[in-house]
């Protein structure tokens, strides 16, 4: 019998949802070579500054950091290299349209995997929030803050 795989790497995107409204969401396999699986199942990647654009039919994201595996070779990956996106062409259509409307976005989110040991990333169509949506993000999150220490006293 085949053991369940152990995961826990929840990677995200924190900046994204602090500089974005995210209005839709989609989950997405990626095309990795073999070294860059390794180094994600250790934990060694980062999705800050991280986009996605759509081009010719299909879906990349671009500038995402994935650590040099430790223990490769001479055939180990690019750190920061383009990589695909598999998404169904339904959902390819939806963040092509959404990526020509002006300021409108699509950034990824999170990076996972799966019980199948598979690497996963949500991506989602953001726009951009203004300063004082920050501000209001910023006072939000500190009065809930408050509220939690205040129950819990």
């Amino acid at each position: 019998m085949k053991e369940k795989i152990q995961n826990n790497i929840q990677i995200k995107n924190k900046r994204a949802t602090f500089d974005y409204e995210l209005l839709e969401t989609f989950t997405a396999g990626i095309v990795l070579t073999g070294t860059e699986i390794k180094s994600i199942r250790l934990g060694k990647a980062s999705l800050v500054d991280t986009y996605c654009i759509v081009e010719r039919g299909e879906v990349w994201v671009k500038n995402m950091y994935i650590a040099e595996y430790f223990y490769g070779t001479y055939n180990n990956h690019v750190a920061r290299r383009d990589r695909k996106l598999l998404l169904n062409k339904k959902e390819i259509r939806k963040l092509t349209t959404a990526a020509t409307n002006s300021g409108f976005t699509i950034v990824p989110t999170r990076l996972f995997l799966t019980d199948k040991g598979l690497a996963k990333v949500v991506i989602a169509i953001a726009k951009g929030k203004k300063e004082y949506d920050k501000r209001d993000s910023i006072k939000e999150r500190d009065d809930r803050r408050e509220m939690d220490r205040a129950f819990k006293r």
